[in-house]
Formats: C-alpha cells, structure tokens, sequence
C-alpha cells in the first residue's frame, strides 16, 4: 500500500483514500470516478495537479490512452511526480482491478448524485458526459504514464471554438513513460495470445540438428 503523499495531507479522506481535488464532492459525499467539471478545468487552466489541486512543478505526468495518443492530447489535469504512485495503485482503473468502463454513471445510485432539494446549491450535473457515453460499458483501454517537462505544458482545443479545451497537448518531448495498465482482452484475443504463446514456447524447446552430423546418402 503507498503512503499517503505529503502534498495530499491536507486533501479530505473518504474510506481512508484521499478524495482527489478534482473529484466531484456532493453532501458530504466523494464519487470517485467522476469528474468535477469545472475544478477539472481550473486544474488544467492553472496547471494544478488533479489528485492535490496544488500547482505543477518543474515536472509532471499525463495520463495517456492509446486514442489520446493518436490525437496527441491528454484529456485529463496533470499529476505531480509524487501522486501518481498513489493514484495509480488505488485508482481501480489504472491499478487494472477494474476489466470494463462503467455502464451508467458514477454518480447513479451514488450518495453524491441523489437528487439535491437545495434549489441554490451550486451541485454538478449528474448526467454523463460524451466520453463517458463513448466508453460505457466497453473493456478497459489500455494506460501510460508520461512525464513532460512544464515548460512544455500546453492546453489544446478545437480552432474553431476559442475557449474550449480538450486537454493537455502529449505531442510534446516525453521524458518517461511508464505503463499503468495494459487493456483488457476480449475471450477470443486471450485466445489467440494463449495459442500464440503456446508456439513461441514450442518453438523454443526445439533443438536444431548437429551440423557437424554425417548426412545420409541415398
């Protein structure tokens, strides 16, 4: 079990795990999974951290799927070098405990997604967003790690939409990476990964023949 990193020890606990600052916070109660949209867009804007919500050093990690590589984007806030190893040993997610995406929302039958009766409470919206909408229910992606230099943090969004940011640019030196989880398979490419090994595995056994053997002759 990691530690609690030194930068979260102020950060408010639920169930003995710190609630990250970008997590949505309803109630008195912490949905971990889901999004609070607009700290999750303070955090990029002001370059925080989304686990402490403190502000990023001389280097930081991104959070990168294999989709989010080929649009050379990290759609979530940055991580300290410190909190990732948390992060990434609680987060079901990324620690590989969890096989699929979540079919309906976090916040769906959770405490902090109850219906609020405070007409002036500033509570998030329930509903899922697109990404969630695009990823329900399929097999988790596979998860890297990439550490960048600050000086290369940089936000993107569309051209055309000036305001809207869709992360942090990942098309920028990486100084590291390190493998978070790999994907789930489907049954048939387990399948075909255990058949797969089962050849290398026989190839291997093999012994090629004695060159130095006489040869028969017909």
């Amino acid at each position: 079990m990691h530690p609690i990193p030194q930068r979260c020890a102020r950060r408010p606990l639920s169930g003995g795990l710190v609630v990250p600052y970008v997590s949505v916070i309803h109630g008195g109660h912490a949905a971990f999974g889901s999004l609070h949209a607009e700290r999750a867009r303070t955090a990029l804007l002001q370059g925080l951290c989304q686990i402490c919500g403190e502000r990023l050093e001389e280097r930081c990690f991104l959070i990168v799927r294999p989709a989010d590589a080929v649009r050379g984007i990290s759609p979530e806030p940055a991580l300290h070098p410190e909190c990732l190893p948390y992060t990434a040993a609680h987060c079901p997610m990324l620690n590989g405990t969890v096989t699929h995406y979540r079919s309906r929302a976090v916040l769906t039958g959770h405490p902090a997604g109850r219906p609020c009766a405070d007409p002036t409470c500033p509570c998030p919206s329930s509903a899922p967003d697109q990404g969630h909408i695009a990823r329900s229910g399929a097999r988790a992606d596979h998860y890297e790690a990439w550490m960048i230099h600050t000086r290369n943090y940089r936000l993107t969004g569309p051209d055309d939409q000036p305001g809207v940011i869709d992360g942090i640019s990942s098309d920028v030196p990486v100084l590291r990476r390190r493998l978070l989880r790999k994907a789930t398979l489907s049954r048939e490419q387990e399948d075909q990964m255990r058949i797969l090994r089962a050849v290398l595995d026989a190839t291997s056994d093999l012994t090629l023949p004695d060159s130095s053997c006489p040869k028969e002759t017909p």
